[in-house]
């Protein structure tokens, strides 16, 4: 997890489990590099053959500026860089949290520990209606959050906490004067 608790590569288990465990990443969130649609793999040797068969016919090649990117991501980024990042996407999330479980009516069962996303529980308002919720909320607040329906958990918005903390105050007390809003005419 990203409190501390370290995270533990099944590959790194065992000899056995190592021939057994395909890792399949990206760079958009750890870099930052989102909308650069780039990924990678690692896998024995016959899992990533009928892996490549499968791909080279699905999906055509990842930009050669995204590739680019990518190799300057992994040779000239400093991981003490991504550990600063880490501790200022955590103070983002922690913000969130904090200021979502002071909205009456509002769930957090899972605090995120590996994206810049959380998917709290609205569903005591709008009669669980997700969808209509976000879409009022942007007219209403001109806030855009995302339905969890489209994630498959109706019921919940996502927040993305990708942004500045001054951002995050903005949208958490728009948020906040629209739920107010919302459960007064309830």
């Amino acid at each position: 997890g990203d409190d501390g608790d370290g995270h533990v590569s099944f590959a790194s288990i065992s000899p056995n489990m190592f021939s057994r465990t395909m890792t399949v990443n990206g760079f958009s969130k750890a870099y930052a590099m989102t909308g650069m649609r780039l990924g990678y793999m690692a896998a024995p040797k016959p899992l990533a053959k009928a892996v490549t068969t499968i791909q080279g016919q699905l999906t055509s090649c990842a930009s050669s500026i995204s590739q680019a990117a990518g190799v300057a991501a992994l040779n000239d980024v400093d991981e003490s860089e991504m550990e600063a990042n880490v501790k200022i996407m955590r103070e983002k999330r922690d913000y969130v949290i904090g200021e979502l479980r002071t909205m009456e009516g509002v769930r957090l069962a899972v605090p995120p520990t590996g994206a810049f996303y959380v998917l709290p529980d609205v569903s005591s308002y709008y009669d669980g209606d997700d969808t209509q919720l976000c879409l009022d909320l942007l007219e209403k607040k001109r806030l855009a959050l995302v339905p969890g329906t489209s994630f498959g958990a109706p019921g919940t918005v996502r927040i993305s906490y990708a942004t500045s903390l001054e951002e995050l105050a903005v949208a958490m007390s728009k948020l906040r004067e629209f739920l107010d809003e919302t459960r007064i005419k309830e």
